[in-house]
């Protein structure tokens, strides 16, 4: 939180800096200014450089599509038939062990060379998949016995997403129903869909349980780690919507800020449904007018700024 303070002050002081020396900046008696009937400032101008430099993105609105989702937790497994247990096939002395947890493995490369009690000779024992190694359960000197685990391999490029899903949540969940998972330890996502409802209910929890496969195309995402989902279960068309980043508050009513060459007017809309993502605006804004979607929070200190000069 502090460090996103820290930014948000770095970028104002910069658009404030830009904007001064700009002689497209905000000066007395511009639009932005109190009117004359003493009207208090609904927009200010900010040239296209400085408001490049800042980081101020706009977009149009327009029609758009309102999600009903389900926030739920989730819990990263490996999926069925990707672990392997590397065993002894005869008995006999651990003469080397070629291979430690968290090492990338092949299918066939050699993991351990074992001397057989029975014939006393060595024989080597080989990876049966390519994948990591999760355990390594002997050491060299200690005799194997036949049967018996030498390492625990598993292929993780695929993971199962097991989704806790409660109560009448349940009864919204579908085969084929997108789900957008996100990685809790640094926020990335991976869009996925469910692929099998599993019959029984999570015996500790009680909770249905909802599986969707994801790619492990970074190798980050890690079995027995909790992960964030948001499971889509319908989809409603809108007739305009602005990203949910566009929407501010300001005097107590929800604006956006819309941009007319280089000044942004303060505009107060009135919002309908809403998902995680975007928001549907029934009065208050045209389909096409450019809206500020990114950066919002430094337009609207901005107009609060010159706001706060004339309370004095």
């Amino acid at each position: 939180m502090k460090l996103h303070w820290i930014a948000a002050l770095s970028l104002a002081a910069l658009l404030a800096a830009c904007n001064a020396s700009s002689p497209t900046g905000g000066e007395a008696g511009e639009e932005g200014e109190e009117g004359e009937h003493g009207e208090l400032p609904t927009s200010t101008k900010i040239g296209t450089q400085a408001a490049a430099a800042a980081g101020v993105r706009v977009s149009p609105a327009g029609p758009g599509e309102i999600s009903d989702d389900h926030e739920v937790q989730g819990l990263l497994t490996p999926v069925d038939g990707a672990i392997a247990r590397v065993m002894a096939r005869f008995p006999g002395l651990v003469r080397a062990l070629h291979a430690n947890v968290g090492d990338q493995v092949r299918a066939g490369q050699p993991l351990a060379t074992i001397e057989s009690n029975l014939s006393l000779t060595t024989y080597t024992v080989t990876a049966p998949i390519s994948g990591v190694v999760l355990s390594r359960d002997a050491s060299v000197g200690t005799v194997a016995g036949e049967g018996a685990a030498l390492y625990e391999i598993a292929n993780l490029s695929d993971l199962w997403v097991d989704l806790h899903v409660f109560g009448r949540d349940a009864q919204h969940l579908r085969v084929g129903s997108p789900v957008i998972v996100t990685r809790m330890s640094d926020g990335v996502t991976s869009e996925t869909q469910i692929e099998r409802i599993l019959p029984s209910t999570a015996t500790a929890s009680q909770s249905t349980v909802a599986r969707a496969r994801l790619r492990n195309l970074d190798g980050l995402w890690r079995p027995g780690s909790a992960v964030k989902a948001r499971v889509i279960v319908d989809k409603a068309r809108a007739n305009l919507v602005v990203p949910l980043s566009a929407l501010q508050t300001s005097n107590g009513e929800e604006v956006v800020y819309v941009q007319k060459g280089e000044t942004y007017h303060r505009r107060p809309v009135k919002t309908g449904r809403r998902d995680a993502d975007t928001v549907e605006i029934l009065a208050g804004l045209k389909p096409g007018e450019q809206v500020v979607v990114q950066q919002s929070y430094l337009i609207k200190a901005d107009i609060e700024k010159s706001t706060a000069k004339h309370d004095h």
